[in-house]
């Protein structure tokens, strides 16, 4: 009896499938969510990975049968390739190999504010990675020395067998932790006395990551090689990832900048010279004309003025404008003046009232009320209950 399912209904098989209809399965769902031809699907193609190495397996298939997931995680069998391995391996890429010889990617975080992405930049990175001990060539003792783990007699992992029910068996598989999986050790005396054994040593490495103009939130610098070194791999890569600041005045939108500019009612309405001061720290002028009416939320553009496109930087996208109209305060005009300003002004809408019409006042909005109808405390009262509420009775 099959304890869960999860895996079969990622795949879209029965749990009495083969091995070729899981294989069909796996091929069919890893090309349509593959994250080259569907970036937005990177978690399922992982999942759908994840249950095509248990199940293609049949040592895995059987434990998972038999205690799920959790028997996979606890036995020491999962998690242990990368979905782009289970790929390229099904497709004839060779990826366990590459793998095997290669050493992890280290992801590193840089912070970087939008006049950097502007202008370019080259900025010093600081980060500790592990080296082949200098001392021992990576060998981590005296040669020759090396021992044959007494604890996993050799194998690198220890195997547990324990009952989880009636006739139902876990098998459990856990690095060794006195040869740390090696199968093979040194004694105290013979230990390298610069790397105690471990065959690697932490050495800080500066690096030089070069910021480009027009490289955007997100983007990636990799440094080849340079991640941790360890015997008989080849170092994976350092993998820079850029994050952008945010910035006091402009907004990033793709290759277009973002601001906003308040402006009062009389430069709306009569134009206006304003200055900006630009990412490159120029000066440029905005101006409208007289007559040339800028309303509240009226968007406009000045061209090549956004970011440099990346690797043409000759050429820029655009500053967006939003305007927002500041107006007057209250009584801001002399009563006696509104009639020469309403004889300047577009007329206005002439109104028929008759006498069946009820004339009101138009007031200010009370903060406290609104903030009290919408929070719901003004609620009317149970009809059934005591008006009074819930009163103390005092002996």
């Amino acid at each position: 009896m099959v304890h869960e399912t999860g895996y079969y209904d990622l795949l879209g098989v029965s749990p009495k499938a083969s091995v070729d209809e899981i294989k069909k399965a796996y091929r069919k769902l890893a090309l349509k969510y593959h994250p080259d031809k569907n970036p937005a699907e990177g978690d399922k193609f992982k999942h759908i990975s994840q249950a095509y190495e248990v199940l293609s397996d049949p040592q895995k298939r059987e434990l998972y049968d038999q205690g799920g997931e959790q028997a996979i995680k606890e036995g020491g069998m999962g998690g242990r390739s990368s979905p782009m391995d289970i790929f390229n391996m099904f497709f004839g890429g060779g990826g366990r190999m590459q793998r095997e010889r290669r050493g992890k990617n280290v992801m590193h975080q840089l912070n970087v504010t939008l006049e950097e992405m502007y202008k370019g930049t080259t900025r010093k990175l600081g980060l500790q990675k592990n080296v082949i001990c200098e001392k021992c060539d990576g060998y981590g003792g005296k040669k020759g020395a090396l021992e044959k783990c007494s604890n996993c007699k050799g194998k690198g992992v220890q195997i547990k067998v324990q009952q989880i029910g009636p006739g139902m068996i876990q098998q459990i598989q856990s690095m060794c932790q006195d040869c740390q999986g090696q199968g093979e050790k040194f004694n105290s005396k013979d230990r390298c006395k610069n790397c105690h054994g471990h065959k690697v040593e932490r050495k800080k490495k500066i690096l030089e990551v070069h910021i480009d103009k027009g490289m955007k939130d997100g983007q990636r610098i990799t440094f080849h090689g340079e991640g941790d070194q360890e015997p008989g791999l080849e170092p994976g890569d350092v993998v820079i990832v850029l994050e952008q600041k945010e910035h006091t005045v402009f907004q990033r939108q793709d290759d277009d900048l973002v601001m906003k500019m308040n402006i009062k009612l009389v430069e709306a309405l009569c134009g206006f010279k304003k200055t900006v001061q630009t990412l490159d720290n120029r000066m440029i002028i905005i101006s409208s004309e007289a007559g040339e009416v800028i309303k509240h939320g009226d968007v406009k553009s000045v061209q090549n003025e956004g970011m440099p496109i990346y690797k043409n930087p000759c050429e820029k996208g655009q500053l967006i404008i939003q305007f927002q109209v500041d107006f007057p305060e209250k009584h801001w005009l002399p009563e006696h003046l509104m009639y020469q300003l309403e004889r300047l002004l577009p007329p206005r809408e002439d109104v028929m009232i008759t006498d069946d019409m009820e004339e009101v006042d138009l007031c200010d909005v009370d903060a406290r009320t609104e903030q009290k109808n919408n929070s719901g405390e003004a609620y009317e009262e149970d009809d059934e209950g005591p008006r009074g509420g819930v009163q103390c009775q005092t002996q």
